[in-house]
């Protein structure tokens, strides 16, 4: 490792809380999308922030809209309105086809806001607070207290419990584990329509439709996360809009700024006017004119670079690529995923293998011990999945 490189590392560990462990690089910049660490050495980013950066690095029309916001405004607070989150609100609203908005710092205050607004819709149907939540083993909505309350994954959990309480969980994609768990004080039912960190699990259609189907007999309200999944990464702007199944609480964040801190929490009109009112919930930052700008242009975008079919082009052949490898390596054990959203399952763990794509100019990222993600920028090309395929196969082909 240079030396420069070391001296920044060694600061960082002298004066950061150490809850991750990093891989051993300084980032610098980026450029379209590919990263440069301090050295100038150039990486191929197949992780995009996670999730984050769908457009990639350097958009000269994102960057402009976001420099202009900052010559005029950055915060007001929320006791007054703001163009820029106004104009957002807009489009997100014609993307998504909900009703209502509420917008968040982050993809975790954006679950604690569906939380409050489930909880909420129920309390007001029966004055009762004893209201249960069910959700998915082995998803991941966040680090937040109620986030981490619905998040499947124990290991998560165990040093902070009790959490937020009256959560029960069932099994992605098996109906019958849902039902068995549903009683007369279930008021919601949360899943990712796409399970990332817990191992790129795409929800079954049929899985969807039974799950709505229920929730509207039993006036349970559907909470789907699109954090991770959601803003184009499989090919539709909300991945439950490849399956017709519309949740009564959406969250979204991640792509949503492409870069700038933003999230979001949608509701329909069913249940926006039946659950938070003024003074329920609030955010200082939340939607302010930055996040707004930044949100904004990215639907602009989306819409001139045609992101949606760019993504469902590009993803079939990603998956063939990464199908190629499955069938060459043995200790790869499965291949899944939605879109741009794909997962390579092994046998062992995946660390080293990570390390030493990034040694070979490659980000790569996991999802558990034994899981390759991968979550590339949209704008990826048949080139860079070539590319992408060559460094790792060499990497694979020394395990």
């Amino acid at each position: 490792m240079a030396e420069l490189m070391k001296q920044y590392i060694d600061e960082a560990e002298n004066a950061l809380l150490h809850t991750y462990n990093r891989y051993q690089v300084v980032f610098d910049k980026g450029e379209g999308v590919n990263l440069y660490d301090i050295e100038g050495k150039k990486y191929l980013d197949f992780v995009s922030g996670i999730a984050v950066f769908a457009l990639g690095y350097g958009v000269k029309e994102y960057n402009d809209a976001l420099k202009a916001q900052v010559d005029k405004i950055l915060h007001t607070s929320n006791y007054y309105y703001n163009v820029p989150a106004i104009e957002a609100a807009k489009k997100l609203k014609a993307a998504s086809g909900m009703d209502r908005i509420f917008f968040t710092n982050s993809g975790a205050e954006a679950v604690e806001g569906a939380i409050k607004a489930a909880r909420k819709y129920a309390y007001l149907k029966d004055g009762s607070t004893d209201h249960e939540i069910i959700a998915m083993e082995h998803s991941f909505h966040g680090r937040t207290m109620g986030a981490l309350s619905v998040t499947g994954n124990p290991k998560y959990r165990e040093a902070f419990e009790p959490g937020i309480g009256n959560i029960r969980f069932a099994k992605m994609n098996d109906f019958d584990s849902v039902l068995a768990n549903v009683n007369d004080k279930t008021c919601a039912i949360i899943l990712e329509t796409v399970q990332g960190e817990g191992g790129i699990y795409p929800a079954e259609e049929s899985f969807l439709k039974q799950i709505r189907a229920l929730c509207d007999e039993k006036d349970i309200l559907l909470i789907l996360d699109e954090i991770q999944c959601g803003m184009g990464r499989t090919g539709y702007m909300f991945a439950w809009q490849k399956y017709g199944v519309k949740p009564d609480i959406m969250t979204t964040a991640k792509a949503l700024g492409c870069g700038v801190p933003v999230g979001a929490f949608l509701m329909t009109e069913k249940v926006g006017p039946n659950s938070l009112v003024a003074g329920d919930h609030g955010t200082t930052y939340g939607g302010n004119p930055l996040a707004g700008a930044a949100i904004s242009v990215v639907f602009d975008l989306f819409e001139k670079y045609q992101i949606l079919d760019h993504v469902r082009e590009i993803s079939s052949y990603l998956e063939e690529k990464l199908d190629m490898l499955a069938g060459k390596y043995e200790f790869i054990t499965a291949h899944r995923g939605s879109g741009l959203m794909q997962g390579l399952v092994f046998d062992r763990p995946v660390a080293p293998i990570i390390s030493q794509a990034i040694e070979n100019g490659l980000i790569l990222i996991n999802a558990g011990a034994n899981i390759i993600r991968f979550v590339p920028p949209l704008v990826i090309t048949k080139a860079n999945v070539d590319e992408m395929i060559a460094i790792l196969d060499q990497c694979l082909a020394q395990q």
